[in-house]
């Protein structure tokens, strides 16, 4: 979201400008955190990334299933991605995190960068796993490949925490 959409006139206020208020409740709907990890282009290295994976999908109340399903795709790109990897260089993976959903951008160098065959076993692993798949050729041989899932049981107002005051007695 840029600035200029997320824009609210207030009467009487300045026009362009955004009203606080306003702007607070409309980045509180669609604020996104973004976490980046850059590591060797190394499958030893590829732990630190399952684990990191794991920690942010249950920071978003994912399920245990859905979280070892996204450690699995994440593992599973990267492998795809590692074996066109220039040695040396780096991986780099962006997690973008939304109120339901998790973006995964994996992306590493190549030599001779070619998009992933999306008539593989290993596109149709990745599909089965995380939802929406895509893949990219980006800047400066930057191969990527994009894992999109989405929370399953998303049951508005009822989360983990969210309305269990319950009844105490004493």
């Amino acid at each position: 979201m840029t600035e200029d959409t997320a824009a609210t006139t207030v009467p009487g206020s300045v026009p362009g400008q955004r009203d606080p208020a306003a702007a607070q409740t409309a980045d509180r709907d669609t604020t996104q955190d973004h976490v980046a990890v850059c590591m060797p282009a190394e499958g030893a290295y590829l732990s630190v990334l399952r684990t990191a994976t794991a920690g942010l999908a249950a920071r978003l109340d994912f399920t245990l299933d859905e979280i070892e399903d996204l450690r699995i795709a994440v593992d599973e790109a990267c492998a795809m991605l590692l074996s066109q990897a220039i040695p040396g260089t780096s991986l780099e993976c962006a997690f973008d995190l939304g109120a339901e959903e998790m973006t995964i951008t994996v992306s590493v160098t190549a030599a001779e960068p070619r998009i992933p065959a999306r008539d593989t076993f290993a596109w149709t692993v990745l599909s089965a796993l995380a939802g929406t798949v895509d893949s990219r050729l980006g800047p400066d041989d930057q191969v990527s490949i994009v894992l999109r899932k989405r929370r399953e049981n998303v049951n508005p107002g009822a989360s983990g925490t969210a309305g269990n005051s319950g009844s105490r007695s004493g």
